[in-house]
């Protein structure tokens, strides 16, 4: 059985390409930032895997992800080799993504809304209700 799991940041926005010939076909690549659970002399460590998509899972990190975005993907191992501009031979260790989904909400990210000034959210999601609105509320 092939199968990892892994969850980490984008090291650098997706490269995006498509394939040539009758069925177009997207393909994203992107470095996965996987923190160790061990650290080393008291600082983090990471690996960094490259990861490629095929397809739908192509567009959406095309479309979605970003550099620093964290997200979890599940795929399978593939090894390769090519031998280099000097003639050494490159060995390569590749993760083909199967799934991919968002690890962190992008509200984490997100600056309050200007369409409702003096309502704060706060990091679970929750705002203050504003003096005055229980009122209008359809639920008590």
């Amino acid at each position: 059985m092939n199968k990892v799991i892994l969850m980490g940041r984008l090291t650098r926005d997706p490269e995006i390409r498509y394939t040539s010939g009758e069925k177009v076909m997207a393909v994203a690549s992107y470095t996965l930032a996987v923190e160790r659970r061990y650290k080393k002399d008291g600082e983090a460590t990471a690996d960094f895997l490259r990861c490629t998509a095929f397809g739908k899972a192509a567009e959406v990190a095309e479309k979605y992800f970003y550099k620093g975005i964290r997200i979890i993907v599940i795929g399978r191992l593939q090894t390769g080799s090519y031998t280099n501009q000097e003639g050494q031979k490159v060995y390569t260790t590749d993760v083909i993504v199967e799934q991919q989904e968002f690890a962190e909400s992008r509200k984490n990210n997100e600056v309050p809304s200007e369409a409702n000034p003096g309502t704060e959210a706060d990091p679970e999601g929750f705002m203050d209700i504003p003096e005055g609105m229980d009122e209008e509320l359809p639920f008590r």
